[in-house]
């Protein structure tokens, strides 16, 4: 308990303003930086002083196999094209989780997503010639998250 060991997991949902909006293989970006300002002291000539900046947030990217919901387009629809003309042409920001859910179904760790849109959508590669699985991504802009232990 509490000892940091890996754990493993194949799924990942996402949730946006208490809605599901599936589960994903794949989930990349959940990361931060930090921009370090330097700042030269005259006459201290031993080091650069090293101060925190601006904090960055990638974008996250979302991978999964073709599912039968409309639960996405539905969340990207109110943010995007005509959901946002209709709203006067102001951007709704969501607030969402990324969640790791065990082999049991538990939900196990979550990160929640603040001010949160969708900014690209790709759809599976469809070939006559491949037998390949039909997969989707999904990009997302935020403006940070913070960890919660389930």
């Amino acid at each position: 308990m509490g000892g940091g060991g890996p754990t493993t997991s194949g799924r990942f949902l996402l949730e946006v303003d208490g809605v599901e909006i599936g589960t994903f293989r794949e989930v990349q970006g959940l990361r931060l930086d930090v921009d370090v300002v330097e700042h030269v002291e005259g006459g201290q000539n031993g080091y650069v002083h090293q101060l925190p900046g601006v904090m960055r947030w990638p974008h996250l990217v979302f991978t999964r196999g073709m599912v039968q919901s409309d639960a996405l387009f539905g969340w990207v629809q109110q943010s995007s094209g005509q959901g946002f003309a209709g709203n006067d042409d102001t951007l709704t920001r969501a607030t969402g989780a990324v969640t790791v859910i065990d082999d049991r179904g538990n939900r196990m760790r979550s990160w929640e997503i603040d001010g949160a849109f969708a900014v690209s959508w790709t759809g599976p590669s469809l070939s006559a010639d491949s037998d390949a699985p039909l997969t989707e991504s999904l990009e997302v802009a935020h403006h940070g998250f913070r960890a919660v232990t389930r």
